[in-house]
C-alpha cells in the first residue's frame, strides 16, 4: 500500500454523510481514468472515515455503500468522488497541457514573415515570456486560442489550415495514400486511368512541409502539389 505520510484525501458524500479514505494522488487519478487498476496500489490504508483528519472512522456504511467490503466501497469512493490534488500533480497536469498547445500551435500555425512553422522552442519561449497562464482542468484545445492572442504580443503566429490538392504516379500510389492520410483529413480521392493518384487533403499549416517532404522522399520528386485553399 500507499506511504500514509505522502497520501492525500479521496471523499464523497451520500445523503449528507462525508466518507474519506487515504490514497496515492497520482495513481488515484490514473485509477479514475482507467489507467491504474490494482486498487492496492492507490490506497494508503484499508480504512473508511468519516472525518481523516480528527480520526474518526466512517459507520453504517452498509446503509449508504450497501456493502462493508472496504475495498468495494473505495472503487466507488475513487470512481464517484474527488480527489485531493498535490501541488505536484497540478504542476505535472500544467506542464502536460503547456506541451499539447505547443504542439497543437507548432503543427497548426506558421510564422507569416516565412510561412514556416515556429520551432517548439521559441513558441514555449514566447508563451514564457508573455506569462501565459495554462489551466491544467481546461483542455489544451480549449487554450490555444487565447494563447496564441497573447504570444501574439512577442511572436507573429499565423494560424491556418490548408486544402492541398496531391498527385503521384501510379508506382508510388499505394503509399502516397497512406502518408497523405497522416497528415490531414481526405476531402477527395481519385484513381486515375493510368493508375496515378489524385487527392485533396486538409492539413494544418505547420505540417505542409512535413507532407512534401515526405511524398519528395518517396517518390523522389516525382509529385505534383497545389495549394487550393487557406482559411
Amino acid at each position: 500500500m500507499v506511504d500514509v505520510d505522502k497520501a492525500v484525501i479521496a471523499k464523497i458524500n451520500k445523503d449528507g454523510s462525508n466518507f474519506e479514505i487515504l490514497v496515492d494522488c497520482e495513481k488515484a487519478m490514473n485509477f479514475k481514468q482507467g489507467t491504474e487498476t490494482n486498487l492496492d496500489n492507490v490506497l494508503a490504508t484499508d480504512a473508511i472515515f468519516k472525518d481523516v483528519k480528527k480520526g474518526e472512522h466512517a459507520k453504517n456504511l452498509d446503509k449508504y455503500f450497501g456493502t462493508e467490503d472496504y475495498r468495494k466501497i473505495s472503487e466507488i469512493i475513487l470512481n464517484e468522488g474527488e480527489v485531493q490534488l498535490t501541488s505536484e500533480y497540478k504542476n505535472k497536469l500544467r506542464e502536460g497541457k503547456k506541451r499539447r498547445i505547443i504542439e497543437i500551435i507548432h503543427r497548426n500555425s506558421v510564422d507569416p514573415n516565412t510561412n514556416l512553422p515556429h520551432p517548439i522552442q521559441r513558441i514555449e519561449n514566447a508563451i514564457i515570456e508573455v506569462k501565459a497562464g495554462i489551466d491544467e482542468f481546461k483542455s489544451a484545445e480549449d487554450q490555444v486560442k487565447d494563447i496564441i492572442t497573447k504570444i501574439r504580443e512577442v511572436l507573429p503566429v499565423k494560424y491556418e489550415i490548408r486544402e492541398i490538392a496531391v498527385k503521384v504516379p501510379a508506382q508510388f500510389s499505394g503509399q502516397s495514400y497512406t502518408i497523405v492520410k497522416k497528415y490531414g483529413k481526405l476531402l477527395k480521392d481519385e484513381w486515375q486511368d493510368d493508375g496515378s493518384l489524385v487527392v485533396v487533403v486538409e492539413t494544418p499549416a505547420g505540417l505542409q512541409n512535413d507532407l512534401y517532404d515526405e511524398l519528395n522522399k518517396l517518390t523522389k520528386g516525382d509529385v505534383e502539389t497545389k495549394v487550393l485553399q487557406v482559411r
